[in-house]
């Protein structure tokens, strides 16, 4: 079977992204690990909550689409309202946005008293990274924790795109460096991982370090309803993300999706983005996004 070439477009150059000096530039989760999540995490809860958990059940980042998204100013003062007390931090995340997660990272380092991590679904990529503060780490036998390298966005020539490569590189260092010091394993062994973007079970999670125990299975709720909404979301951040590596802005690929939203009909809010995001149809979007991928 001949091997899959990269997609490459030539165009007008509009500035390459992300560049070192482009303070835009995010590390953001992969469309196809997106699309797992919502398959198959999303929806999973825990059946009891106490005063003293932090739940992240979404993505890592503020989110355009959908209103919401686990940020480090929200954990801070989740933090600050449970005082000096051990906290239980509950993760069902895709990730998203990989210098948030390292900030959420060193928020709950800084936490005074014993942070658990419970891994409900899936804590892939900078969700990973925040499981690592843990000072115990519990995962579903059914659960999965994701690692890889950072993901971009870039637009540009051949010498754009190995300055971004050099750009990423001291940041999968620094992911490589965390994953290595909370599971004991070899910089080389994480950095393979890594490489491949491996899901690790519960049970391998647990054997290689990445944590300490498994959850007992009879701790977790499903809700279709959830993820029925995660699938429909993903649609809208997948086509932001296609239009993005065709050289839009951010701000264009939005506007753009937003007006083709109201061409079908669908309901929207101009006060809160993402609203109305439940009537949005999944077999329109996904025909859609499959057209502007085409």
């Amino acid at each position: 079977m001949a091997s899959k070439a990269p997609r490459l477009m030539a165009m007008a150059r509009p500035g390459a992204l992300p560049l070192p000096m482009d303070r835009s530039a995010q590390a953001l989760t992969k469309p196809n690990v997106l699309d797992r999540w919502a398959a198959d995490a999303a929806g999973i809860r825990a059946l009891e909550q106490g005063d003293a958990t932090i739940t992240m059940f979404d993505v890592i980042g503020e989110d355009y689409w959908s209103g919401g998204g686990i940020t480090a100013k929200k954990v801070a003062a989740q933090l600050r309202a449970i005082g000096d007390r051990p906290a239980e931090v509950q993760i069902n995340s895709p990730g998203g946005d990989m210098f948030e997660g390292i900030a959420i990272y060193n928020v709950l380092r800084e936490h005074p008293q014993q942070i658990t991590i419970k891994v409900m679904g899936m804590a892939a990529s900078a969700a990973s990274i925040i499981a690592m503060a843990g000072d115990q780490i519990e995962i579903g036998a059914a659960s999965f924790m994701m690692i890889h390298n950072c993901w971009v966005l870039a637009v540009g020539n051949r010498h754009d795109m190995a300055e971004t490569a050099g750009w990423l590189e001291p940041f999968d260092r620094a992911m490589a460096d965390v994953y290595a010091a909370r599971t004991g394993q070899d910089r080389a062994a994480v950095e393979g991982w890594m490489d491949a973007e491996t899901y690790m079970s519960g049970s391998t999670a647990v054997e290689r370090g990445f944590a300490d125990a498994l959850l007992a299975s009879d701790q977790v709720r499903v809700d279709d309803n959830e993820r029925q909404q995660a699938r429909e979301v993903n649609d809208l951040r997948a086509m932001e993300l296609t239009l993005v590596s065709a050289g839009a802005s951010r701000t264009e690929a939005r506007a753009r999706i937003n007006k083709i939203k109201g061409t079908l009909g669908a309901a929207r809010d101009e006060a809160t983005p993402g609203a109305g995001t439940s009537n949005w149809s999944h077999s329109a979007a996904a025909n859609l996004l499959q057209s502007l991928r085409a």
